[in-house]
């Protein structure tokens, strides 16, 4: 892993215990779920540019789940 990957991975990481602390105490569990995905992912995924895309279409969908209530 280079250091592009490892930066991304510590981000996404942090994006995803964000998202899984504000689920577990909202009651959330798709909320839960993408946080739980986006601190996971980065074990699996050692290429930075399938890193930042996967990352960013779990943050987006965190970003949905928690802005329109998706799963309530």
């Amino acid at each position: 892993m280079d250091f592009t990957g490892l930066i991304l991975s510590f981000l996404f990481g942090a994006l995803g215990m964000v998202a899984f602390v504000y689920g577990k105490r909202q009651a959330r569990f798709l909320l839960m779920l993408d946080g739980l995905a986006l601190m996971i992912y980065p074990y699996f995924v050692s290429n930075w540019i399938l890193s930042l895309a996967i990352g960013t279409l779990l943050t987006a969908g965190a970003l949905a789940i928690g802005w329109f209530g998706i799963g309530r």
